[in-house]
C-alpha cells in the first residue's frame, strides 16, 4: 500500500532539518508514509458561522466582527493588549498574550472573520487564542453571504475550512505540521495504492485509500474524517484479519497423522477428585480432546477467570495424549509457578502412573543432565518449566502437545521455539486475564476458544473495600480479626524499597513497620523478585502450609499463587496498579469455602481514570466484565498480552466502536484466504496469489506471525 516513494524520509519535504527531524521521530514519524498515517485528535470546523452568542466551551465562535475598542491590562512594564469586539449578537475580548503587535493590524473600526473559543471569565466573553482574516469590504451578516466568500478566504488562518489538529510534541506547531502534510499530500498522495478488491470497496461503500487520506487530512465537509477513518480502518483490519486467517489455514496444512485417543486416565482421574467439575470445565475437556484427535495442529485458547480451574482442565487434556505415549511439555512464566503447577500435577496425575519432572533454571547441573537424557529418551511424559524449556539443548523423544500458562507472559518466538521440538505438537495457551471479543478476534481469531467462567461449587464473591491511607489503622484492625480465625494474608506494595517516586510506600519499609509495630506478635515474612529463588520457594512453602501468617510482597504474588487458606489481599497504593493486575492479585484469595476480602488503599489526589478504576474493582468480581472495562480504559495496545499479540500499530480501527467494521473486514478476509473470493480483474490475482500463499505485511499493521 505505501511502497516506493512513500518509504522515503521526511527530510525530502521542505523545512524539515535534523531538529524537525527529531521532533517528527518522536511522533513516529520518519518517512513519508508515517507522516500520512498520523491521524489528527479532532477536527475544527472553521466553515459555518457561529455568532458570539451561541458560542461557548465546545462551539468556538466563527463571526464577522467589528474591532469597537483597545484596552490594557497587567503591570506597567508588561502590559497586554485588550481587543474588544463585537458581531450582531453580542460583544467578546481578545486577550493578545505576547501579541501586542495585533493593535496595529486590528486597529479599532476594522471588520475580521474572527474564529476564537470563548469561555466567560471574570464577567466578559474571552478568548486567548483566536485566527482571523479581513472580512471584506462589505458586511456578511447571512450565510449565503459568508459561502459565497469563502473561497476568496479558504484557507487563510484556517478560516473557510475543515481544520485538522494533529498531535504535537515540544517544539512542533501545529502550523508547521500542517504544513508538512499539505507537502505529503501534493506530492506523495498519488503513490498510495489500494489493495482491496474492488468489489468489497463497492460492497462496503469505501473510497479509494487515497481518497480516505484526503478525507482525512483536508475534509470537505465536517462527516468526512470519520467517514476516512472508517474506510481506513476496515483496510487496516482486512490486512491484518488475512494474516490472522492465513496462520489458521496453514497450520490445517501441516498433516500428520490423527489419533484415537482414550480416556481411561481422564475417567479414572476425575472419579479420584474429591470434588465435581464444573460444567464449562468438563466442556472445555471434551472440546480440546476432539481439538487433539484432528490431523492436523490444534491450536486453543483457554480462558477463565483466576480460581476457574485452567490448570486443572489442561492436566486432563493432556492424559490422553500421555496415554496414547506421547509426551506434554507444560510451561509457566515464573520458577515459583512451574514448581507449584509440578507439585499440583505430581498429586493428581502422579497416581495415575504419569511420569512429571521439573525443568527449570535452577536444577543443578548433575541433575539437569539427568532431565535432558530422561526427556530424550522419553522416560518423562509430562515435564512443567519456566522459558528454559525452549531452549537448545531441550529435547524430546515424541513431543505432542505443548500446554503455555499465561501465554502473554512470552513472546511469539518464545512460543514457537518451544513448538519446534516436536513434529506439528498441539499448542493450548492459557489465560488468567480474560480477553474482550474484539480483542480476541483481532489478536487470536485463528484460534479456537474454550471459556471456562463458572467458578468451582462453594467459592464465595471476594468483598472489596475501598480505604484511604490514613483509614489504615482500620484495614489492620479487620486484618487481624481474620487472622485470629485462622486466615492468612497478603500486603501488597508497587515497590521493592523506597525510590524517587513521592509517598511511595515499599514491600522492604512497609514490612519491617509490619513486623515490629503493626503485628508484632504475628509471622511474616517478604517476599520481591530480587530475593533468591531458593528463599523464595521456602517463604512462600511456609506460606503455604500455615507456617505465616502474613505475606508481604509485591506483585510477584500476582500469578498462580495458590494458597487456599488466605482470606485477606491489602493491595497498598493501589492506584498505582492497572485493572488487570488488581483483579489478578484479589483473586490470590478467594480459593476455598471461607469468605475472602480484599482492600485496596488508595492515595490522596486520584486522578478520574483512577476513581473509575477503584469503583469497577469494588462493583465487579467478573473477570470478563472488569476486562471490557480495562479496554474501555486504556484501549488495546495496552491490555495485558496485546503487546505480545503484536496488536499495536492499530492507528485508524478502534476496537471499541468498530465491531461491524471488525466483522466486516474478517468475512472478506476469511472469503480471500479460502479462495472463495471472486477477484474481478486480472491484477487482483496477485493478491489472491498473495494471501494464499504469502501474505504482505503492510506499513499499517505490525503483526507477528505464530504460524
Amino acid at each position: 500500500m505505501f511502497l516506493g516513494e512513500l518509504r522515503k524520509p521526511v527530510t525530502v519535504l521542505h523545512g524539515v532539518g535534523k531538529k524537525s527531524t527529531e521532533r517528527l521521530a518522536r511522533l513516529g514519524v520518519r518517512h513519508i508514509a508515517d507522516l500520512l498515517r498520523l491521524l489528527p485528535r479532532q477536527w475544527e470546523d472553521r466553515s459555518r458561522l457561529v455568532p458570539i452568542v451561541r458560542a461557548g466551551d465546545a462551539r468556538p465562535a466563527l463571526t464577522v466582527v467589528e474591532i469597537v475598542a483597545h484596552d490594557w491590562f497587567g503591570k506597567p512594564h508588561n502590559q497586554t493588549l485588550k481587543v474588544f469586539v463585537q458581531d450582531e449578537t453580542s460583544v467578546a475580548v481578545l486577550l493578545c498574550f505576547n501579541r501586542n503587535f495585533l493593535a496595529g493590524k486590528l486597529p479599532v473600526g476594522a471588520r475580521i472573520l474572527l474564529y476564537a473559543p470563548l469561555q466567560h471569565r471574570f464577567g466578559e466573553l474571552q478568548a486567548a487564542s483566536f485566527d482571523f482574516v479581513p472580512a471584506g469590504k462589505y458586511p456578511l451578516t447571512r450565510e449565503e453571504d459568508y459561502l459565497s466568500e469563502v473561497p476568496k478566504i479558504s484557507g487563510r488562518g484556517g478560516i473557510g475550512s475543515i481544520l485538522p489538529v494533529y498531535p504535537l510534541t515540544e517544539g512542533l506547531t501545529q502550523g508547521a505540521l500542517r504544513d508538512l502534510m499539505q507537502q505529503a499530500m501534493e506530492g506523495f498522495g498519488k503513490f498510495v495504492d489500494d489493495e482491496l478488491p474492488e468489489a468489497i470497496r463497492r460492497d462496503h461503500g469505501l473510497p479509494h485509500l487515497a481518497e480516505a487520506l484526503v478525507m482525512i487530512h483536508r475534509p470537505r465537509r465536517i462527516e468526512e474524517p470519520e467517514e476516512g477513518r472508517k474506510a481506513l480502518a476496515f483496510n487496516e483490519l482486512f490486512h491484518l484479519q488475512c494474516a490472522v486467517t492465513r496462520r489458521g489455514a496453514l497450520r490445517k496444512r501441516k498433516e500428520r497423522p490423527s489419533l484415537a485417543l482414550e480416556t481411561g486416565l481422564v475417567d479414572r482421574c476425575i472419579r479420584d477428585l474429591p470434588f465435581s467439575l464444573t460444567a464449562d470445565q468438563k466442556q472445555a475437556v471434551e472440546e480440546i480432546i476432539e481439538d487433539l484427535k484432528r490431523p492436523y495442529p490444534m491450536a486453543r485458547l483457554l480462558q477463565g477467570d483466576v480460581g476457574s480451574g485452567k490448570t486443572l482442565t489442561a492436566l486432563l487434556s493432556a492424559l490422553p495424549i500421555i496415554e496414547a505415549g506421547y509426551q506434554v511439555a507444560f510451561m509457566a512464566p515464573t520458577e515459583l509457578l512451574a514448581r507449584q503447577h509440578a507439585e499440583n500435577s505430581a498429586r493428581i496425575l502422579a497416581p495415575l502412573g504419569v511420569r512429571i519432572a521439573l525443568f527449570t533454571g535452577s536444577i543443578p547441573s548433575p541433575a539437569r543432565k539427568e532431565l535432558l537424557v530422561a526427556l530424550q529418551e522419553g522416560e518423562i511424559d509430562l515435564v512443567v518449566g519456566t522459558h528454559t524449556l525452549f531452549s537448545s539443548s531441550v529435547r524430546f523423544r515424541r513431543l505432542r502437545y505443548c500446554i503455555i500458562d499465561e501465554q502473554h507472559k512470552f513472546g511469539v518466538m518464545q512460543r514457537q521455539g518451544l513448538l519446534d521440538k516436536g513434529e506439528f505438537p498441539d499448542l493450548l495457551t492459557m489465560t488468567a486475564t480474560p480477553i474482550p471479543r474484539t480483542m480476541a478476534l483481532t489478536a487470536f481469531g485463528d484460534l479456537a476458544v474454550s471459556v471456562i467462567r463458572t467458578m468451582p461449587p462453594g467459592r464465595k464473591p471476594i468483598i472489596t473495600h475501598l480505604a484511604k491511607v490514613e483509614n489504615r489503622p482500620k484495614v489492620y484492625a479487620a486484618v487481624e480479626k481474620e487472622l485470629e480465625r485462622g486466615g492468612q494474608a497478603y500486603f501488597v506494595y508497587p515497590l521493592i524499597e523506597e525510590g524517587s517516586r513521592e509517598k511511595i510506600d515499599s514491600a522492604e519499609s512497609m514490612y519491617r513497620l509490619l513486623r515490629e509495630e503493626v503485628f508484632p506478635q504475628r509471622r511474616i515474612a517478604l517476599l520481591h523478585s530480587r530475593i533468591d529463588e531458593e528463599i523464595k520457594e521456602r517463604e512462600m512453602g511456609r506460606f503455604l502450609s500455615g507456617e505465616l501468617d502474613i505475606l508481604v510482597a509485591t506483585s510477584v504474588v500476582e500469578v498462580g499463587v495458590d494458597a487456599p487458606n488466605a482470606s485477606c489481599m491489602v493491595i497498598e497504593h493501589a492506584e498505582q496498579f492497572g485493572l488487570s493486575a488488581l483483579h489478578q492479585l484479589r483473586g490470590r484469595v478467594g480459593r476455598s469455602d471461607r469468605q475472602s476480602y480484599c482492600f485496596l488503599v488508595f492515595s490522596e489526589g486520584l486522578t478520574e481514570t483512577g476513581k473509575q478504576r477503584l469503583r469497577i474493582m469494588k462493583e465487579n468480581n467478573d473477570g470478563f466484565v472488569i476486562a471490557e472495562e480495562d479496554l474501555k480504559l486504556r484501549g488495546p495496545g495496552e491490555l495485558s498480552g496485546m503487546r505480545q499479540a503484536g496488536v499495536l500499530n492499530l492507528q485508524f480501527a478502534d476496537l471499541l466502536k468498530d465491531g461491524e467494521i471488525l466483522e466486516a473486514s474478517r468475512k472478506e478476509a476469511t472469503a480471500i484466504v479460502s479462495g472463495d473470493f471472486e477477484l474481478e480483474h486480472a491484477d487482483h490475482q496477485v493478491l489472491k496469489r498473495l494471501y494464499t500463499v504469502a501474505p504482505p505485511f503492510d506499513d499499517l499493521v505490525s503483526i507477528a506471525s505464530e504460524g
